[in-house]
């Protein structure tokens, strides 16, 4: 009982000089706005390139001819050759594929003899903006494809193509985006708080009268750590509720879910504010330490760019990135509906590296001390 009325003591004054400190309340309150605002209505995206498959009931030289003309765009590349259609979904689902061809068993046949061919194309409407390039890189391959037909064969129009976005039937941007927001203003906000713990209490002279308390290294660290996960808790219910009730995002998965995925997230990035704030010993370093961190974390997690186009060595560093696991978790969960025993390659990692943080900051912090 003594433990936890003196953690409580610490959390208290904790919270008690973030909301005495003007700065430090702004901190907490318009940036996080500002930033879901701007990035919510003007964040895009560019393509670069587009793995797709096929699905073929065709074995005529027509269908051949067209898709030669896929493979041979510098724009696509194709991953699989499907024999099952019941394959196409397994395939988009777990993002191996962005766009999928569906050819039918009469494709070759209805054009020979002059009548319209059906064209299937699916993409995955997750991200709205690769989509949209995505359907438009398609549409102009049959463009040309139609405009060869029409001048050998004096047919009109001779492929009409249906194109399906699944996840996200009407391409719409912030579906993508705000999702993603959640946890880009979720890790600002709790690093920028632990990371300034414990280099406050250096900087202000109070850290010697922590040591000379009845509180060990790990209680004060507990108490450090617990007010920058309670402020990040608040922050994502925020942000989720301005998601689906300000820019009506679905949330089509559970929201127990959800926050397990925010809890272990929450869980890696108090453990390395505080590995930073261990090591800092002004204000300032702390701050500098929070955005070396983040700026990077935020770049290589998927936001700003497809981890599958950067180099190899970029894409395996991102391994060690929280925000990597967290952004698929929170797509996953907001616009798929997908269960927690599917996530659970995205929630262990979180879990793992949010532990070894955490030892490493009570490391740092108890060598420090003496």
């Amino acid at each position: 009982m003594n433990l936890w009325r003196r953690i409580l003591a610490l959390m208290v004054k904790e919270f008690l000089a973030l909301l005495k400190d003007r700065k430090g309340r702004l901190v907490l309150v318009v940036p996080p706005m500002i930033q879901l605002l701007v990035f919510g209505y003007a964040a895009t995206f560019d393509l670069k390139n587009v793995p797709y498959v096929v699905y073929s009931e065709d074995r005529g030289q027509v269908s051949r001819d067209l898709l030669s003309a896929f493979s041979g765009s510098g724009n696509f590349t194709r991953v699989a050759h499907l024999g099952d259609d019941r394959q196409i979904a397994q395939i988009i689902q777990s993002r191996r594929a962005l766009m999928a061809i569906r050819i039918g068993p009469n494709f070759s046949a209805d054009l020979l003899s002059g009548r319209p061919a059906k064209l299937q194309i699916i993409v995955d409407g997750r991200n709205s903006n690769t989509a949209l390039l995505v359907v438009n890189y398609a549409g102009s391959i049959l463009r040309k494809f139609n405009e060869d037909w029409a001048r050998d064969h004096g047919s009109r129009i001779p492929v009409h193509f249906e194109t399906r976005s699944w996840f996200n039937p009407n391409l719409e941007s912030r579906w993508f985006f705000v999702p993603a927001i959640v946890g880009l203003l979720t890790l600002l906000v709790t690093m920028l708080v632990t990371a300034l713990s414990v280099a406050r209490e250096r900087e202000q002279g109070t850290f010697d009268q922590l040591l000379v308390t009845p509180m060990s290294p790990p209680e004060i660290l507990l108490g450090k750590a617990l007010p920058g996960f309670l402020i990040g808790m608040v922050e994502a219910t925020v942000i989720t509720l301005f998601a689906v009730f300000w820019f009506h995002v679905p949330l089509l998965g559970s929201v127990a879910t959800l926050y397990v995925g925010i809890f272990l997230f929450l869980l890696s990035a108090v453990g390395v504010g505080l590995m930073i704030s261990s090591i800092a010993v002004t204000q300032q370093q702390g701050l500098l330490g929070a955005f070396f961190f983040m700026v990077p974390a935020i770049i290589l997690s998927g936001f700003a760019t497809p981890i599958r186009n950067m180099p190899q060595l970029v894409q395996d560093l991102t391994l060690l990135n929280p925000m990597r696991y967290f952004l698929v978790f929170l797509r996953g969960v907001f616009l798929q509906g997908t269960p927690i025993q599917l996530l659970i390659g995205q929630l262990w990692p979180m879990a793992a590296i949010g532990i070894v943080s955490l030892a490493i900051a009570g490391w740092l912090f108890r060598n420090r001390m003496y």
